[in-house]
C-alpha cells in the first residue's frame, strides 16, 4: 500500500477523475449559465417583437431562467456523480406541495396571464366586471386596481374578473344614449318629436353620424312613450344623457307638452238607488 502512494498510483486512481469530474462540472455550470443568459436574451426579443405586455413578458423570463438554471444544476450534479433522480423527485413533490397550498394564488396568476394577453380592458377604461363598475388604474399579475366613480380605490383579483362578464364602456368610441320620453294622449306627438329634434340638434355633443333615432315606442296605459336615441363620444355619455334629461323636460314646459305620470280613471255608477264604484 505505502508502495501504490509512493509511487503515485493512488492520484490517478482517485484525485485525478475526482478532479476532471469537477472540472467537467464547473465546465458545464459555466456554459450552461452562458446558454441561459443567451435563450433568455433571444426569448426577450422574440416577446418584445411580439408586442407582449412588459410586466408578462418580465414574469415569463423569470420563470424561464429559473427553470433553465434548475437543469443546468442538475447537469452539473449528474457529472459529479450525485443521484439527480431522487432531486428531481423532490423537487417535483415540493412543486405540488406548493402549487395545492397556492391555487387560489395561481388561478388568479393565470387569470392575470388572460387578461394581459388578451387584453379585455386596458388602464384607464371604465369597465363593469365582478360586480365593480368603475376606471382601471392598474393590471397587475394577480389582482387589477379599479376607481370607482366616488373615488374609491378596489382591489379585485384576476380569477374573479376573468371568470364572469367583464362589460368595457370605453371599447369603442361612441355610445348611444336611449331615453323614453313620455307625452299625454291630448299632447300633439308632432310638435313633441320636433321638440325633441331641436333640442337634439342644439347640443354640440350629439353626433350627426349615426344619426339620433326619434321614434313612439310604446301606446302606454298613461301615456305616449317616445324613444329618443342620440349618439355621443363615449367620454361624452353620462354628462349628455343628464343634460338632455333636464334641456327635454325644459322644452317640453315651454311647448306645453305633458309628461304624465301614472294614473287610473274611476268611474261613479249609481244602479238601483245605490252606489256602486
Amino acid at each position: 500500500m505505502n508502495e501504490k502512494f509512493a509511487s503515485g498510483e493512488w492520484l490517478q486512481a482517485y484525485v485525478w477523475p475526482w478532479a476532471i469530474n469537477v472540472a467537467l462540472a464547473v465546465a458545464i455550470f459555466l456554459a450552461g449559465r452562458w446558454a441561459a443568459r443567451l435563450l433568455i436574451s433571444i426569448a426577450e426579443k422574440l416577446l418584445r417583437r411580439g408586442g407582449m405586455d412588459e410586466m408578462l413578458a418580465h414574469f415569463v423570463l423569470s420563470i424561464l431562467h429559473g427553470v433553465l438554471l434548475l437543469l443546468v444544476v442538475v447537469a452539473a450534479l449528474n457529472q459529479l456523480g450525485v443521484d439527480t433522480t431522487s432531486l428531481v423527485a423532490i423537487i417535483g413533490a415540493a412543486g405540488l406541495a406548493i402549487g395545492l397550498s397556492l391555487q387560489d394564488s395561481l388561478k388568479n396568476f393565470a387569470a392575470g396571464v388572460m387578461l394581459i394577453v388578451f387584453r379585455p380592458f386596458k388602464a384607464g377604461d371604465f369597465v363593469e366586471a365582478a360586480g365593480t363598475m368603475g376606471t382601471v388604474e392598474k393590471i397587475n399579475i394577480f389582482s387589477s386596481t379599479f376607481r370607482t366613480a366616488d373615488n374609491r380605490e378596489i382591489i379585485i383579483p384576476n380569477g374573479a374578473i376573468y371568470s364572469g362578464v367583464i362589460t368595457n364602456y370605453s371599447a369603442r368610441s361612441q355610445r348611444r344614449i336611449d331615453l323614453i320620453m313620455s307625452i299625454g294622449y291630448d299632447d300633439d306627438i308632432r310638435l313633441a318629436k320636433g321638440v325633441i329634434e331641436s333640442v337634439l340638434k342644439a347640443d354640440e355633443r350629439v353626433l350627426a353620424e349615426p344619426e339620433p333615432f326619434i321614434g313612439v315606442a310604446e301606446l302606454g296605459a298613461s301615456s305616449v312613450n317616445i324613444h329618443v336615441r342620440p349618439w355621443v363620444a363615449s367620454g361624452d355619455f353620462f354628462a349628455t344623457s343628464c343634460d338632455l334629461k333636464e334641456k327635454l323636460k325644459l322644452a317640453f314646459d315651454d311647448n306645453g307638452i305633458s309628461i304624465p305620470f301614472p294614473q287610473m280613471d274611476l268611474h261613479h255608477y249609481r244602479q238601483g238607488g245605490a252606489d256602486a264604484g
